[in-house]
């Protein structure tokens, strides 16, 4: 089967074309301003990719055109479709279906699915689960929205033994629509036997009203989930007891909280996993944060459904990497005698850069370095964000920042005023050279630059060592 991708580079349709390439398809795809780390993995797989929407593409005549949720029927100012590709499909007559649903027809079935879904940290938590598995030697197969470092690529198929019990497949779970056709969440077409309910708050402003919007989405994930199945919810978040509350079919395990099912004893780097009270593991790692103490317990829970001893995963998390743009140094710069470093995350609604933030803060105190500076250089670039949405939460998120620096382009709101109660704290750019150049007005020996964004934020983090190494 020849397939097209529209939207190829996202995180999710980029691993969909991996998945098809390596099961044997002919794969091509078009996106707009692809960036790293997808377009450098598909380019490695051999996909060819074409810029822009045009309809000239269907004169690749593929068996089927594949839809991601970037594409709408959206009209420029001057009239003209913004993706005349789709409007020729739709005209034409031509085959086309939605990313989850090409996956689930053509991947997912007669597998056992485990799906992560959450407001944050599913692409972390999807990374454990699918290494410990694979520490396990159970092989699985994985869509993760990132790359996680253990693997080197975000997608694979995994072992496929027709008819055989193991044939595990770990998914992010996204609550966000499947495509312009099909406004149901994605997560419902990937029917799991093990889903983790990671946390749960208000985003996507664009296509939901409130709150109560999305626990409704994630209850329809509930309701897929066989009576042989296994739900992991967080025991701390409220709107997940919501969710549960509504119906649940499935057994369930929790962890976080005092009386969950599987508990933390220790500090987040260094802890002992408990199940009912009982110590069952230990993990120790290179990672800060509660939230990847959370992320860690959900992993170990899921795993145990499928038979994993929480000895044995919490051990592969010792060897955990992480998944590229997660918290990732992206490279160090020596000047007078001390060293900036500058790390690429992909945090964006503010309770993820908050964390972000203070898991570094953490992990800094902790390593004996109070004195460290953080600069937090973050784009507000989420469609919840441009909206303004959720502005007023951003000196909470930034609380434990040294300095903040907002790239305001393409935002309708002020945000200086957004940030105006940080005082000198919080700085403003219009574009990325004058993030650049704040920056390296105020960089010193020491400093700890953390970019935020859910895109390529303009190449940012080369551009801010290169100049900072010149300008050392």
């Amino acid at each position: 089967m020849h397939i097209h991708i529209l939207g190829i580079c996202g995180t999710f349709m980029g691993g969909v074309a991996a998945l098809a390439r390596e099961a044997g398809h002919k794969v091509t795809g078009c996106d707009a301003g692809v960036y790293p780390p997808m377009s450098d993995q598909l380019r490695a797989l051999g996909i060819d990719l074409i810029e822009g929407f045009g309809a000239d593409q269907t004169a690749l005549q593929p068996d089927m055109y594949v839809i991601g949720n970037v594409v709408s029927r959206a009209r420029l100012d001057d009239g003209t479709p913004k993706f005349p590709l789709m409007e020729a499909i739709l005209d034409q007559g031509l085959p086309y279906t939605s990313g989850p649903q090409w996956l689930s027809e053509h991947v997912l079935q007669g597998r056992h699915v485990l799906a992560v879904a959450g407001t944050h940290g599913k692409t972390t938590t999807s990374a454990m689960l699918a290494w410990v598995l694979e520490a396990a030697g159970l092989q699985p197969g994985f869509l993760v929205g990132g790359v996680p470092l253990n693997f080197g690529v975000s997608a694979r198929l995994g072992e496929v033994v027709p008819g055989h019990a193991r044939n595990y497949f770990v998914i992010e779970a996204d609550e966000y629509d499947t495509a312009f056709f099909d406004k149901r969440s994605k997560f419902v077409h990937y029917r799991p036997r093990t889903a983790i309910l990671n946390n749960l708050e208000f985003d996507h402003a664009d296509i939901f009203d409130n709150l109560a919007a999305i626990e409704r989405q994630f209850h329809h994930l509930v309701r897929t989930v066989p009576s042989t199945g296994c739900v992991v919810a967080n025991g701390l978040e409220e709107s997940l007891t919501r969710v549960l509350h509504q119906g649940c079919w499935s057994p369930v395990q929790t962890f976080g909280s005092a009386v969950s099912d599987y508990t933390a004893e220790g500090e987040p780097h260094d802890f002992a996993v408990l199940h009912q009270g009982k110590p069952v593991g230990r993990v120790q790692w290179a990672w800060s944060g509660v939230h990847n103490q959370l992320n860690a317990l959900a992993a170990i829970a899921a795993a145990a459904h499928v038979g994993v001893d929480p000895a044995v995963a919490a051990e592969a998390l010792g060897r955990f990497a992480n998944a590229r743009r997660r918290m990732e140094v992206r490279g160090t710069v020596e000047r007078d005698g001390g060293l900036i470093t500058v790390y690429d995350d992909f945090a964006h609604h503010p309770t993820a850069i908050r964390t972000t933030v203070d898991g570094l803060r953490r992990k800094l105190d902790a390593e004996g370095r109070k004195d460290d500076r953080i600069l937090a250089v973050f784009e507000p670039r989420s469609n919840t964000m441009k909206l303004g949405t959720m502005k007023s939460q951003l000196p909470w998120s930034l609380e434990q920042a040294d300095l903040a620096i907002c790239h305001s382009g393409g935002l309708d709101w002020d945000a200086g005023e957004a940030l105006a109660e940080m005082g000198a704290r919080a700085q403003v750019a219009t574009d990325v050279p004058s993030a650049i150049a704040q920056v390296l007005a105020a960089a010193r020996p020491g400093d700890h630059v953390l970019c935020m964004s859910n895109g390529g934020f303009g190449g940012i983090h080369g551009q801010l060592l290169e100049q900072l190494a010149t300008r050392g």
